[in-house]
């Protein structure tokens, strides 16, 4: 699996605390350094296999037609793409042009992913989101037109004044897409950020639990009613189209990720992260000192903790060391008692009464 952060952005939205830059003039001196950071990574490229590959950011179709060229020739010259290979690329609707499709079909990318987070354009204009809910469902149609029938849309619920009728058209105008994968995450108010200022001067109010969790309660029979997978947290997909890279994280399996302030992880107990500097990154040639996190035994079972349970597999008990499955047996009792995990043989999973406090029976998880 690879991952590759392009660190662009048009403009900042408004709750985002994620790794970017609005400086575009960078653009060719970041691909540049990129490809070097491709062909010095071959090695550790060819391990993690190119069976997903996924373009992340910030924005990547903020790239232009080269920039994505160059990047895939690179990918293919150290770690050719498995033929059946999913290759995801996020997007911003306003982004999707005919010119743009064009660029893309001659690029491996077979699956698109983007970030409609509601069809209110009030509250668009209100998170600085660059377009307008009429922008994303052309963009879904050129897609369609063009043949990409892959594609994952987001919304965000909890938004600052964001009712429950407001929540429920939002879903029922996105399921009417009928696209194969949805994401729909709670707003996180991260600090730092502008609207997490607005929150601190009394601007905007933060969602209650009641209302987030009606909210979330809604998406998920909604989606279940289009015969829709609930198969992690935050991700509903049609039958055999779950996000098939971010599985792979889940599943623990191995990965690399290139570009300013990506991470990596060799399967085992090893991390590894870029620096989130773009000037730094583009001065080394692509080849920044990283960040080393070797996992101990403790920090691996947590691990598995939190990526079994967030998803519909659930936590193999089997995989676990004696004391560490005892322990988790103990701590999951009182949550099986209340109705929010079940235990079939040797794995552990949320019901759904359990996924929406998923974060507070982790942490009980936790040691």
């Amino acid at each position: 699996m690879i991952y590759i952060h392009i660190p662009f952005c048009k403009s900042r939205c408004l709750y985002c605390d994620f790794f970017s830059t609005t400086s575009s003039d960078l653009k060719d001196d970041f691909v540049k350094a990129l490809l070097k950071e491709i062909e010095g990574r071959a090695e550790e490229l060819r391990f993690a296999r190119a069976n997903t590959i996924y373009i992340g950011g910030g924005t990547p179709s903020q790239l232009d037609a080269k920039h994505l060229t160059d990047i895939f020739d690179a990918l293919q010259r150290v770690a050719p793409l498995q033929e059946d290979a999913e290759v995801t690329i996020e997007c911003n609707p306003d982004d999707i042009t005919p010119e743009f499709v064009d660029v893309l079909k001659a690029t491996p990318v077979n699956r698109v992913s983007m970030g409609v987070q509601t069809f209110d354009d009030n509250l668009l204009r209100l998170l600085r989101r660059r377009h307008t809910s009429e922008q994303a469902h052309r963009a879904v149609s050129l897609l369609r037109e063009a043949g990409y029938s892959n594609i994952s849309l987001d919304l965000m619920y909890g938004l600052p004044g964001q009712t429950m009728e407001m929540w429920r058209k939002d879903v029922d105008e996105i399921l009417s897409l009928h696209v194969p994968h949805l994401s729909a995450y709670s707003l996180q108010w991260e600090e730092g950020t502008p609207l997490y200022r607005m929150l601190e001067r009394g601007e905007v109010a933060e969602a209650s639990d009641e209302v987030s969790r009606g909210m979330y309660e809604y998406i998920v029979k909604a989606a279940a009613m289009y015969s829709m997978e609930h198969y992690e947290v935050s991700n509903f997909a049609m039958p055999g189209m779950r996000a098939r890279h971010n599985s792979g994280y889940w599943r623990d399996e191995p990965y690399v990720g290139l570009g300013p302030g990506a991470h990596s992880y060799d399967g085992a107990n090893v991390r590894s992260s870029n620096p989130s500097d773009l000037k730094a990154y583009i001065m080394s040639d692509g080849m920044p000192e990283h960040e080393v996190e070797v996992l101990d035994e403790d920090c691996l079972y947590e691990e598995k903790v939190l990526k079994g349970l967030r998803t519909i597999d659930g936590l193999d008990l089997s995989t676990l060391k004696p004391r560490y499955r005892e322990y988790a047996m103990k701590m999951a009792e009182p949550h099986i008692k209340s109705g929010r995990m079940v235990q079939c043989g040797d794995v552990l999973r949320l019901t759904e009464d359990g996924i929406f406090v998923s974060n507070d029976i982790m942490s009980d998880m936790m040691l």
